[in-house]
Parts: structure tokens; C-alpha cells; sequence
């Protein structure tokens, strides 16, 4: 006898809820598959492995950006300091031209636009793409990096509650 069990699946708003109050770091992925670039700003970046060097982001499938992401062989993954909110909410904001002020951005040698300014980032390739509900996971072999200084005062960006926040020496719970 087969027991079907029905298992109850939060609601989308139920679960964007359960996580408003998981602070993320903030990062803004850049891509050109060959039709100009692209960049959105994503809180799902993660490393997986140091050796080899991987990191894992997903996107929603309806950004813009997608379609780019989707066809790109290789990315620029930017982690972001708390003094480079303007390049966040540049990549966040939906409907413009997040390339129109060509002083903010530049083509690494590889090709791939970049935003210099980012307290570090992180050039690889795709190696893998996996469909996740309406987003697609993308897993990242990491080839090429420009790294902050191990700056004490540094402070990186963080995404809580629906809102920008920076860490630093006032946010420091234990040493």
C-alpha cells in the first residue's frame, strides 16, 4: 500500500519573510556573452571549495541579466564594501543603463567588464548551471582575483531587512 503524504510548502511570502532577517553580503555579478554587458546586484554569493577555487551564486530566471548569464563562459563576481553602495544600487535598479557612465566600469584584458573601484573581485569561469525553482545556480571555478588589502577597517557591505548596512569595529559582538 503506497501512503501519499501531502507536505506543505511555505508560501513565497512566508519564506522571503523567514529570511528578511538573515543578513547576506552583498556582491554585484558582471557578465558580456557577446551582445554587451550586464551586471545585477546578488546577496547568494558563496565559496564552496579552496582548492579547486569555486563559488556558487543563483539569479532569478525573469532578471534582465539572465539571458547574458545564462549564454556567459566566464563572470566577474565584485564583493562589495560599504563604500561602494553606489555601484549596488546601480546593479539593483531595474529599467536603465547600468553601463551608460563608462567611468565607472572597464574591460578586463580577458574581456570582461569589471567595476575597478569594488574592494575585490573575482574573474572564472561557468562550469556548471543547475535550475532551481524560477532561479538557476551557477557554480564558478575561480581563475583570476583582485583582493582589498587585509584592511582592519574595511567595511563590507551587507544586506538586512530590506536595507544596506556596513560592518566594522561597532558592529563586533567577540574577538
Amino acid at each position: 500500500m503506497n501512503i501519499v503524504t501531502e507536505v506543505r510548502s511555505l508560501s513565497s511570502e512566508e519564506f522571503k519573510a523567514a529570511f528578511r532577517n538573515h543578513a547576506a553580503g552583498v556582491a554585484v555579478i558582471t557578465a558580456d556573452a557577446g551582445a554587451g554587458p550586464v551586471g545585477l546586484t546578488a546577496t547568494s554569493v558563496f565559496s564552496v571549495s579552496a582548492e579547486p577555487p569555486l563559488l556558487v551564486f543563483s539569479i532569478s530566471n525573469l532578471s534582465s541579466s539572465a539571458p547574458t548569464l545564462l549564454d556567459a563562459e566566464s563572470v566577474v563576481v565584485h564583493l562589495l564594501g560599504a563604500d561602494q553602495l553606489d555601484i549596488a544600487k546601480l546593479c539593483a535598479t531595474s529599467g536603465i543603463d547600468r553601463f551608460a557612465d563608462l567611468s565607472l566600469w572597464s574591460r578586463l584584458p580577458s574581456g570582461e567588464p569589471y567595476f575597478p573601484s569594488s574592494q575585490s573581485w573575482i574573474r572564472g569561469r561557468v562550469v556548471n548551471r543547475m535550475p532551481a525553482g524560477g532561479s538557476t545556480v551557477f557554480a564558478v571555478h575561480a581563475l583570476e582575483a583582485s583582493a582589498a588589502p587585509d584592511d582592519a577597517s574595511a567595511s563590507p557591505l551587507v544586506y538586512h531587512n530590506r536595507t544596506w548596512h556596513s560592518l566594522g569595529d561597532h558592529s563586533t559582538i567577540s574577538a
